[in-house]
Formats: C-alpha cells, structure tokens, sequence
C-alpha cells in the first residue's frame, strides 16, 4: 500500500537532532531548552501528597476546577483582568497542545495564517494539518523587530489567523505596546483570529514588563493566549499548560482538545493548584532568576569570538560567531558539537528562507556551573578557532 504523509516536508526537529548529537558525540547540551536543576521541593511535595491521596484518575476534560480557578488568580495577579475558570480557561498537555488545538479551531483548507520568523516548528505543521497555508513575515536580524506594513502587504481575504510570540523564540525579543496597537489596527476590520504564544511571560530583563493580548481590550476579545508552566515552574517535562479565549472561541478549542488529550495527567494538575494556593507569588522572581544567568554567561563569552547579542527576554541567549566562520549556522552548530563539545540551536530551521546569519542560541535556564563549564568550553573553542592574536 502506498501511504502519502501529510507533512512530506516535515522531517525530525532540531531540537531532537542536536540533541540526539550531543549525546553521540558526549556534548555538554546547552540547546534544548529545559533546565538542569530541580523544582521547588515544595512542588514535589504537592505532588506526592496528591498521589498519597488518591488524585490518580481522569481529570475533568477542560482542566480540574482547582487549577482553574488558581490559574484565574494567578492572570489577575499579573494583568488585573478576571476570566472565568468555567468557560474562558482549558488547561492542555503543554503550551503546544494548545497551540495545536487554537489552530484546528482557528483554521481550515484554503484559509492563510501569518506567521513570523524565526517560528517557533509547532506552527506550520499545524497549520498544515488544518489544510490552511501559512504565510511567512520574517524578523530580521540582529534586532527582529516587527514590520507591520510588511504585514498588512500580507493581509488578504483568506487570512484568517495571526500566530504572534512574545517573548520571542528563538530570538530573544520582545514584542513592545506599540506592537500590539498596530497588530490590533491591521485586523480591525477584518474577521481575523489572534494566537498569543506568551509561554515566557514571566521572563523579560532589563526592567521590561510583558504585553499581553489580555491586557489588551481589543485583542482580548478575538484572541487563544497560550502559557505554560513547564517555563513557570521549571517542570518542562511535566507538559501541563493553559489557554485562555473568549467563552464562543474556548468551545471551539475545546471541541478540538477533547478528542485529542482528552484530559492532562490529575496529579500533576492537582499538585500545581495546591503549590499555587500556597504560595501564589511563586513566579513573581523569575525575571530577576534569568536575567542573573544571562548576565552571568553573556559576561564570560563578551570578547571571546562568540558575542552575545542583547536578549530582552526569553530563557535563550543568542551568539553571534561571525568573527570566527562564515559558515551556514548548522555546519557551525556541528562544528561546536565536534570541536568544543557544546551544543547549541541553530536558527535557521525556524525560517522559511533564512537570511544569511551567523546565530546559534543557547538557554540559561541552566545551574551557574553548567554555564561556567559551556563558556570555558566555548571561549576555548573559540581562541583555537581564531588563532594566535
């Protein structure tokens, strides 16, 4: 029998093959974003308090009622605006669950989503999956800012669906206020939903606070936002995040949902709601944590051939090697693997026509050694690399 793929141009994630890299060539992995250090014991003590007490069966279909309504708490903690944990909020196995399922319900064949690069690689093959078609508005680098005339150039009567990320993986930006007023001014008049991917909200430097569609009147109304609390709590293999829409928009998310998770592991949901009732400002030192670490690992690389650029927000830091290669970001993200035993992302994966770039991204969401260990690699590295001086 012949089967015929769905995604014939969908091949592993990068993710997975740097990852899969490092482990083949015993590489120190500084890549794949997830931490190297433990939760909160605290959590972990939820947890197995919950577990001792019987929470080991089917959760309801939209989320239990207590996570729900702490999770209701928590967005009004952090955008002063109160949403109804019945019918505005859906928890989901992860942030890419729901990703998922706001696209099914968003999209359909012959419609267009807009999207921006680098993108994160759940998008398209989403969007793919709906039989709609996604169109691509790239954020150039070294800044990747947004360039919303090129946007509404983009605008049509078949687009249906904006996929915005902020803060931005893999770039490190940040979307500004100014963003999400011209975001909402291209879409006004036009019968368009909006997915908020905001799973790092909690992780902005240098003084910044994050804009979310839900602080915004506008795009609230017409908008999924997306959160995780693998990045909340530093448990990204606990897969258990949120979505929050509009009553009408969250039963469509939820018809989609039902029949694809059904429902996220009870333990854990339980164990996050008791942790948050306890200690509900638990997150509120996040940004402080990170921007500690990226300051941390972008000092010890400032000068040494692999200059960090500014990152204003996200658990990623971004080097730039030009000074040592001009080679393609995955021949150098290799190299790095062989050479200097680091691995580290390459951005290009997340274009669909990558401009010429000298980029790989690191994550700090790891132990101060782990870090001091991958730049005394990198800066070795680096120094054979270039030469005597």
């Amino acid at each position: 029998m012949r089967f015929i793929s769905k995604l014939p141009q969908v091949g592993t994630t990068i993710f997975t093959v740097m990852s899969r890299r490092a482990i083949e060539e015993n590489a120190l992995n500084i890549g794949q974003g997830f931490p190297d250090y433990a939760i909160d014991p605290r959590l972990a003590d939820a947890l197995m308090e919950v577990i001792g007490e019987g929470r080991n069966q089917y959760a309801p279909m939209e989320g239990t009622i207590e996570l729900r309504e702490q999770i209701s708490n928590k967005l009004n903690l952090s955008y002063r605006q109160r949403f109804d944990p019945h019918t505005e909020i859906t928890v989901t196995c992860g942030a890419t669950e729901a990703l998922y399922d706001a696209i099914q319900a968003a999209v359909g064949p012959g419609d267009e989503a807009i999207i921006f690069d680098p993108a994160y690689d759940s998008y398209e093959p989403a969007v793919r999956l709906a039989g709609a078609h996604c169109v691509r508005v790239a954020l150039k680098p070294p800044a990747f800012r947004f360039d919303w005339d090129e946007v509404r150039g983009a605008l049509n009567d078949r687009t249906k669906l904006i996929i915005i990320n902020s803060p931005q993986n893999p770039s490190c930006s940040v979307a500004g206020a100014s963003d999400l007023d011209e975001l909402a001014a291209c879409i006004r008049d036009r019968a368009i939903t909006v997915i908020a991917d905001e799973v790092y909200e909690h992780v902005l430097f240098d003084g910044r606070r994050h804009q979310s569609v839900l602080a915004h009147p506008e795009l609230r109304e017409r908008s999924y936002t997306v959160f995780s609390f693998g990045k909340t709590l530093h448990a990204t293999g606990w897969r258990v995040g949120y979505c929050i829409a509009p009553p009408e928009m969250t039963r469509e998310l939820r018809k989609v949902h039902q029949f694809n998770t059904f429902s996220i592991a009870s333990p854990l949901q339980h164990a996050i709601a008791r942790y948050l009732s306890a200690y509900p400002d638990a997150w509120q030192g996040l940004s402080a944590f990170f921007e500690a670490k990226r300051d941390l690992l972008a000092g010890l690389l400032k000068g040494s051939g692999l200059e960090p650029l500014p990152a204003a927000g996200t658990y990623f830091q971004l080097v730039d090697y030009g000074s040592i290669s001009e080679a393609d970001d995955l021949q150098f993200a290799d190299r790095l693997i062989r050479e200097a035993k680091v691995a580290t992302i390459p951005l290009s994966p997340f274009y669909a026509k990558p401009p010429h770039m000298t980029l790989v991204r690191l994550c700090i969401a790891k132990r101060d050694e782990t870090l001091r260990e991958a730049a005394l690699r990198l800066c070795s590295f680096a120094q054979r690399a270039q030469g005597p001086r």
